[in-house]
């Protein structure tokens, strides 16, 4: 069998190119190379934002006609089904022949297609002189109804950047416990509810915390929101999220910011901080090295960027 279960493909634009990578080496341990990925890893593809399509390896072969009598002897009796090509970095099979080799595979499967509401999809791609063959699950990008949700700041961060902070916290484990630890109106608690991750959230500020409450009953999520200072919070997490405050309405101070990442470094042995400026010295000071690091530009803001740092406790 192939050693890979997985192909997996991605979308992202220039902006996110580093975030997408650093989720991807958090998730798979290893980097997407050309929006593609083989793994053996299992990864539900709405987790992510730039996860676009999951082909589950079924068949493969270096021999397409091979490839087509394999498919014929598994029998496949299924109605509602469609078959998708799935273009792949490298592939220069033409869209007539394209079409030919998805209709030769339909003629293989014995039941009625379905081409707009298929109860499963298969898929057929080409990558380096193997074909592979397969079920196809795609991001369905349900999670965009988190933009309705009833209480925002125009300084959030985007739904992008809150899914893959849960997946570089939690390394793709939904049994993780993670702590939001400056949770604000909910926004990375909805992306992590979302997947089905474990996650709790603190802020100081009460009327904050009673707006991500109210997010996250208006998706009908549960996780509990602590109107804390970071400080007083006890129990224990396997990895805490901070998103640093910076905006104009927050006076921050260095000192402030220290006592936050002090505060989160006594409860977990792995951080992951999102800031506007460079706080290595400030992490160095906890006892904590950095592990990994990107930048996000904001598209059209040359001048700002979310720098996001991976951090683990020196042992």
């Amino acid at each position: 069998m192939h050693q890979n279960k997985y192909i997996y493909t991605f979308i992202y634009d220039n902006t996110q190119r580093e975030l997408c990578k650093l989720e991807s080496r958090c998730i798979f341990d290893k980097e997407e190379k050309n929006k593609l990925l083989f793994s053996d890893k299992k990864v539900e593809p709405s987790s992510s934002a730039f996860i676009r399509k999951r082909l589950e390896i079924s068949l493969f072969s270096e021999d397409y006609s091979s490839l087509i009598k394999e498919i014929k002897n598994k029998n496949i009796r299924i109605d509602g089904f469609k078959v998708e090509y799935l273009i792949l970095d490298g592939d220069t099979t033409k869209y007539a022949e394209r079409l030919e080799k998805l209709r030769e595979i339909g003629y293989s499967i014995d039941g009625d297609p379905e081409y707009y509401n298929p109860t499963i999809t298969y898929a057929l791609c080409y990558y380096e002189g193997i074909w592979y063959f397969g079920m196809l699950i795609k991001n369905d990008i349900a999670w965009h109804k988190h933009k309705q949700k009833p209480c925002s700041y125009s300084n959030s961060i985007s739904m992008h950047i809150a899914k893959a902070l849960v997946n570089i916290a939690a390394k793709a484990n939904k049994e993780t416990k993670l702590l939001d630890a400056c949770c604000g109106v909910g926004t990375i608690m909805l992306e992590a509810c979302f997947a089905g991750n474990n996650i709790e959230g603190c802020d100081i500020n009460e009327k904050i915390c009673n707006h991500a409450r109210e997010n996250l009953s208006h998706f009908n999520y549960t996780a509990n929101v602590y109107h804390s200072d970071i400080k007083d919070i006890s129990r224990r997490y396997e990895a805490a999220i901070i998103d640093l405050p910076y905006n104009l309405f927050t006076s921050a101070t260095d000192s402030d910011i220290s006592h936050i990442i002090e505060s989160a470094a006594e409860i977990t042995d792995r951080l992951i901080i999102v800031s506007t400026s460079d706080i290595k010295g400030l992490i160095h000071k906890t006892g904590f090295k950095i592990s990994d690091y990107c930048s996000v530009s904001k598209r059209g803001k040359v001048n700002f960027a979310r720098k996001i740092w991976v951090c683990e406790k020196n042992n």
